[in-house]
């Protein structure tokens, strides 16, 4: 039961410390949708995602309204598209995207994720078709999201399709002036259930349809941590806890409501702090509470580790539908202090590669130099990808070579995805090494059977 004094926080935690539900996601099975024609199978997927999703946005708004609990985002995931349609007789898969966009744009939602293909371990014709497609599908659209999974622990890393992304990254930055690689994630061991984009997709073991919570509160967390300045770092972690156990607690609530009023299952509630650009709403910020001077000295990483066990623990104290990503992201063009510290020279890429291994996710909106290559996009991806596979834990990577800039300059994407400084790549070349091809075996701590 919500008592009095938690309603009276949460009050405080959404006027004053920047608490909201940052994404309602509705997950669209589509293995349903295939048909051997393009228009056939098109006209079935903008059908259904319409038909499912046609009430998402206004339920969203009426629990806004009623319950005074901010939504900022109403958002589609969906059935990776290179197995929904690849049954259809077509080399050309844009016209999926334009179909996902289309069906976006008519139930309101800001974004769609699903353009996506799983490739861990090889190639299906499919996911050639829609890897090559990317870099227009993401011109050409303004919703549509795109991710492709290319290791996990129990596959291991396929090195071809590294190699692939590489090229596919470069090419995209280079037809959409670097906007449409802001909508392309490249994961390792990527989560079914994950609302949040750029790399929501509706997994193959989901069900028909579902309703999944993104919640986020970096600034709830740093105030709590103000209250308690000076005292011992387990001290501080307990506190993260609790405050982590109040914001999911909000989630669920919202979950639970919207999945009521929809007549769709719950499925998770994803405990992210996700940070904005806008100030006080920064993990940089928690970080440096804790007594670092700058995000990127050193304790950075161990500190960011703290933090997000605290919070996956106080996420599984309050729900047992605790799922997505849960923990700490550090996208660097969305978070005001990751912005500052990278002007300075105070985080570094390196750094941040450090970082993802104790965090919820991996190298995210990091600008690059538009001359970066694309075989060294690759290697980033190959590193990322390790540190998952080896680590069991999800790892991705949204880099952005931005035509025509060079380090020291900065560019603006707008809205939540902010403004961020080009960062400074290693110029040592990996050619040789992505060249090679092939697939890093899987570690032996995938032998679990």
């Amino acid at each position: 039961m919500i008592t009095t004094s938690e309603i009276l926080e949460t009050i405080e935690m959404i006027s004053q410390q920047h608490l909201d539900i940052r994404t309602v996601t509705m997950g669209i099975s589509l293995r349903d949708c295939g048909h051997p024609e393009v228009r056939a199978c098109c006209d079935k997927i903008y059908d259904k995602i319409t038909r499912r999703a046609e009430g998402l946005v206004r339920t969203g708004e009426d629990i806004e309204r009623e319950f005074g609990i901010p939504i900022v985002n109403k958002r589609v995931s969906v059935t990776p598209i290179a197995i929904a349609c690849e049954g259809c007789e077509t080399e050309d898969y844009v016209p999926f995207a334009r179909t996902l966009d289309r069906a976006a744009k008519t139930v309101g939602v800001n974004f769609i994720g699903g353009f996506s293909a799983l490739v861990q371990k090889g190639f299906t014709q499919g996911d050639r078709k829609l890897i090559r497609a990317i870099p227009e599908a993401l011109a050409v659209t303004e919703r549509v999201c795109s991710s492709v999974n290319v290791g996990s622990t129990r596959a291991g890393i396929n090195m071809d399709a590294v190699a692939l992304m590489g090229r596919t990254v470069k090419k995209t930055a280079e037809i959409s002036d670097g906007q449409g690689c802001a909508k392309l994630v490249v994961f390792c061991n990527a989560v079914e259930d994950n609302p949040f984009m750029a790399g929501a997709f509706h997994g193959v073991g989901e069900p028909e349809c579902v309703i999944n919570v993104g919640v986020s509160g970096p600034g709830v967390v740093h105030s709590a941590l103000k209250k308690c300045a000076g005292e011992p770092l387990n001290v501080a972690a307990e506190v993260i806890k609790k405050t982590a156990f109040r914001v999911t607690r909000m989630g669920e609530l919202v979950a639970q409501e919207a999945s009521r009023r929809l007549g769709v299952p719950f499925g998770i509630v994803d405990l992210s702090l996700a940070p904005t650009p806008a100030v006080g709403d920064s993990v940089a910020d928690i970080l440096e509470e804790l007594g670092l001077e700058s995000v990127g000295a050193p304790g950075t990483t161990a500190a960011l580790a703290m933090l997000n066990d605290a919070v996956k623990k106080g996420g599984v104290m309050a729900s047992s539908n605790v799922g997505g990503l849960s923990g700490a992201f550090i996208p660097v063009s969305e978070d005001a202090g990751m912005i500052r510290a990278a002007a300075a020279g105070k985080l570094t890429i390196e750094k941040l590669e450090a970082m993802t291994c104790v965090c919820s996710v991996g190298l995210d909106m990091i600008a690059l130099p538009g001359d970066t290559t694309a075989e060294t996009i690759s290697a980033i991806i190959a590193d990322e990808a390790a540190i998952g596979m080896i680590n069991q834990k999800t790892t991705a990577v949204r880099v952005i070579p931005v035509p025509g800039k060079t380090v020291g300059d900065f560019v603006d994407f707008g809205g939540l995805l902010g403004r961020a400084p080009i960062m400074s790549v290693n110029p040592a070349s990996p050619a040789v090494f992505i060249g090679r091809g092939g697939r890093i075996p899987a570690p032996v701590n995938s032998l679990k059977n």
